[in-house]
């Protein structure tokens, strides 16, 4: 990957901008463009990916080749996904002489909802292996600092921090998103397309059901010990319970109230600052781009060392449902769901709300850029004047076949 380039958000450089440049006529996709992605000017390039014609496969005939991407086929498979009809491909492939290999077609067509598959199961397999070793060792006294167990609380903050770095570094090419509501709240604000939203929350769904899976086979012999037998598998808070490697309880005295507003603060402070680290007109954050994965670190670290006891801040869909949808098919039972007071829909309802909170937050102000909060009527003008909408986006249409 070009040191360049990591995005939360698609790559489109004509259609659409990141979040980490300025706005361009269209929008771009991405938390990375909420990253720095450096994307070679794809409409208007037709030399990335090129594939050798039948009559050479050598480079002195490099000029007769053709892009997949510009092929029929290729665009009508991502448009159908949502995503731009090109794919983000740097230009250092442009003269890879087997871009005709099935695989290789299969690659370029799915390559943003790949990026983010892999980028969740490597947030997953360092933030949920990191709650495993923590838990899992407690009370080992042979070999374990301090005489009880290999970590502690902040080794989880640390694993879940350094699990989002670099789940933004693997997944620079889709925007590296990694949380449905961050990229609910792109689409929102940041007018990511909503057409991508379905296919990168699958591809997230699965990665965090791909990575918990795999934290569990590495810790099964653990697990097995921890819980005093071959397939004992228990929920808090029986106190040998291992559900919470995977998904996230609260503390028993935390009431609903209590539960709801942690996750909903911590994911609004989680996508407030995000859109300021993305913000180039904050003077502050003007030279921030190429440091964005590493304020994440920061940043994820600090809400678990401030805001992660009471509930254990999932702020994040698949970081908590999948592999709680994960440890009920492995044997944890239908208890996944109904402890703490069936507390099992907060982490999937409370990030959406806290994000998009904390989105209008920054936006109303601080952000001076295209957003709806900056329109008439904070964007619903469709509701209240929607012939003059209407006209209003033809117009735009428009201008940009001008273009």
């Amino acid at each position: 990957m070009d040191p360049k380039r990591h995005d939360w958000g698609d790559s489109n450089s004509t259609q659409e901008p990141p979040l980490h440049k300025a706005p361009r006529p269209h929008v771009g996709d991405s938390i990375q463009e909420s990253f720095p992605h450096r994307i070679t000017s794809i409409a208007s390039s037709n030399t990335l990916v090129q594939i050798p014609t039948e009559q050479s496969d050598s480079a002195e005939n490099a000029s007769q080749s053709i892009s997949i991407k510009e092929t029929p086929q290729m665009r009508h498979h991502r448009a159908s996904l949502g995503l731009h009809p090109l794919a983000p491909l740097h230009d250092d492939h442009a003269q890879h002489g087997r871009q005709d290999l099935f695989w290789s077609r299969v690659r370029v067509t799915f390559r943003e909802p790949f990026a983010e598959f892999w980028g969740v199961v490597i947030m997953i397999l360092f933030g949920n292996g990191s709650v495993a070793q923590v838990l899992l060792s407690t009370g080992q006294t042979e070999g374990a600092p301090g005489g009880n167990g290999f970590g502690n609380y902040q080794n989880v903050n640390w694993g879940w921090a350094l699990g989002v770095m670099l789940g933004i570094y693997v997944a620079g090419d889709s925007g590296a998103y990694l949380n449905p509501a961050i990229t609910f709240s792109n689409c929102l604000y940041r007018q990511l397309p909503w057409r991508r939203f379905p296919t990168y929350f699958i591809a997230q769904l699965l990665g965090g059901m791909v990575g918990s899976c795999i934290v569990y086979a590495n810790y099964i012999s653990a697990i097995d010990h921890y819980e005093g037998g071959h397939g004992i598998r228990t929920v808090p808070p029986v106190q040998t319970a291992t559900a919470g490697v995977f998904a996230t309880y609260p503390q028993p005295f935390v009431n609903k109230a209590s539960q709801f507003f942690s996750e909903f603060i911590a994911s609004a402070i989680l996508m407030f600052v995000i859109f300021a680290l993305k913000d180039e007109a904050n003077m502050g954050m003007t030279k921030s781009a190429h440091f964005f994965p590493l304020m994440l670190f920061f940043l994820i670290y600090g809400i678990g060392a401030c805001f992660g006891w009471e509930t254990g801040y999932a702020i994040n869909l698949v970081r908590d449902f999948s592999p709680r949808l994960m440890s009920y098919g492995l044997g944890y039972g239908k208890e996944v769901w109904s402890a703490g007071g069936y507390y099992f829909w907060i982490p999937m309802v409370a990030p959406w709300l806290g994000c998009m909170f904390g989105g209008f937050l920054y936006d109303v102000f601080i952000y001076t850029g295209q957003s709806p909060v900056n329109a008439p009527y904070l964007g619903l003008s469709h509701f209240f004047h929607p012939r003059q909408e209407v006209r209003r986006k033809i117009e735009a249409e428009k201008d940009l076949q001008m273009v």
